[in-house]
């Protein structure tokens, strides 16, 4: 009897999708899920008369699968992909593949492939993206891990990620360990961060400039034409323009209080680790935590008053100030999605292919859009970029956008309509192109309570100095450390 190419672990919305998609590709897949009954109820329905085969015990579906075995595990983060793991490890041999697929934390992936390693075996840990229709279709995937895994799991995992029109697929390897989840979290803090952008612009279209949902929906699908021509922005216009079987707008009845899974708290950590200043997508995820206070923002909002001017300007050319805004912004959402993975990736040793990530992000998966191909040109021409606003083309894009990107805000805080991720984005560039901040004051008020020493302009980076500023606190200064 010949053996399955692949097994799935996981039957839930995504595990099923994938092995769908597996198998629409060619290759055979044995799965298994601790449920057993969702597997027979997948075999006898979605999967029936496909080249999958169900299995009830994890021994059965490794049996099943040809060497190397790749046992892909597609389970809710955390304790139970240990608990998989170590179910799995005793039925597999030295040179067998574990993959999870899963949104995991690098942390743990990195620890995962070091443990499954010592025990004579390989782990790769991959971003999948796309949701429900990207599994089923062809998702983005980002694979890391054992380097060694790879070659195995490579014609599989190209197959059925999306493609770009050009034919490449949106998948490749990423790098050592964590890498591979590491990206596919930024994948997701960018993700957090587009989304929140769309929804202050909606906000400021709605009650700012007071627009009907068709007219706003009639704006998106304009803006899907153009240079924001995106994913996002495309189940924003087909939302928008919902209505359910009683004529209602659907959007209009869901309550504004956001949820969240941990990716974009995640994001925002691991920038706060390596000192890098993810300020949109910090303030997308704290716009999510806001949101979800109802009740006391409910109880606020009959005792706080705020500005009762009214929009009275040209309506038409403030919606392509939006445009631009929301463009600009966008630029500095990945602009700091890559200085992060480019600081993370000097922390933790990987060789990460910016231009290659941004292939990856290209189809499949939540942030598509034509603007990547642009970042994808940016690091063919300069491997080596620091940010992506030193790029010729972003550069030029934002001070451009930058008149228009002022305007808007401005006008968010006169008709008190709160923007944080687009405010946030612009004070980025704003500081971003300052060569001299008012740090020098901070380091002064260090110093003066607490003798943190500072540099000179005067004098060699690395030399510290230390002010008796009182004249009572004497010459020892505190040790000079970066947290």
């Amino acid at each position: 009897m010949s053996k399955q190419n692949i097994g799935l672990i996981g039957l839930a919305v995504m595990g099923e999708n994938l092995v769908l998609n597996m198998e629409s590709k060619g290759f055979s897949v044995a799965v298994y899920n601790r449920t057993t009954s969702k597997v027979d109820n997948f075999i006898m329905g979605r999967a029936k008369g496909k080249k999958i085969i169900g299995c009830h015990s994890i021994n059965v579906l490794v049996a099943n699968l040809e060497r190397p075995r790749k046992v892909m595990l597609l389970v809710k983060a955390g304790k139970p992909v240990d608990d998989f793991i170590e179910m799995i490890i005793p039925h597999l041999e030295a040179g067998d593949i574990i993959i999870d697929g899963g949104n995991s934390h690098f942390p743990d992936t990195i620890r995962r492939t070091k443990y499954v390693e010592s025990k004579g075996l390989l782990y790769i840990g991959t971003g999948v993206s796309g949701g429900e229709e990207g599994a089923l279709l062809g998702p983005s995937i980002m694979p890391g891990g054992s380097p060694q895994a790879w070659e195995h799991v490579k014609p599989i995992f190209q197959k059925i990620s999306a493609h770009t029109d050009e034919g490449d697929p949106c998948c490749d390897w990423v790098g050592e360990n964590g890498a591979g989840h590491f990206v596919k979290m930024v994948h997701n803090g960018i993700e957090y961060g587009d989304m929140q952008m769309i929804c202050e612009t909606y906000q400021m279209m709605k009650y700012g400039l007071d627009m009907s949902n068709d007219e706003m929906a009639a704006v998106f699908t304009r803006w899907n034409e153009g240079k924001l021509d995106s994913y996002l922005i495309e189940i924003t216009r087909d939302i928008l323009g919902y209505r359910d079987e009683e004529g209602n707008a659907t959007i209009d009845l869901i309550l504004d209080t956001a949820g969240q899974k941990g990716t974009g708290k995640w994001t925002a950590i691991a920038a706060l680790d390596e000192g890098m200043p993810l300020t949109l997508i910090g303030e997308a995820v704290f716009a999510r935590c806001l949101s979800a206070i109802k009740d006391e923002r409910v109880k606020a909002a009959k005792v706080l008053t705020g500005p009762e001017t009214k929009f009275d300007d040209d309506k038409a050319a403030f919606i392509t100030d939006l445009e631009e805004a929301l463009y600009a912004s966008k630029i500095v959402s990945y602009a700091q999605g890559y200085q992060l993975m480019r600081a993370a990736a000097g922390s933790y040793g990987w060789n990460l292919n910016n231009g290659g990530i941004a292939l990856m992000w290209r189809g499949g998966c939540i942030i598509r859009s034509v603007f990547l191909g642009r970042i994808k040109d940016a690091f063919d021409n300069n491997p080596k970029l620091e940010n992506l606003l030193l790029d010729p083309f972003f550069r030029d894009a934002v001070i451009n956008a930058q008149a228009a990107w002022r305007r808007v805000v401005v006008k968010a805080v006169e008709l008190g309509i709160p923007m944080p991720a687009i405010s946030s984005a612009l004070a980025y560039f704003d500081g971003y192109r300052s060569g001299r901040l008012p740090a020098n004051l901070l380091q002064a008020q260090r110093d003066y309570f607490g003798a943190h020493t500072y540099e000179r302009v005067d004098r060699e980076r690395g030399e510290f100095f230390h002010t008796n500023w009182t004249g009572r606190g004497g010459s020892t200064a505190a040790s000079t450390y970066v947290v």
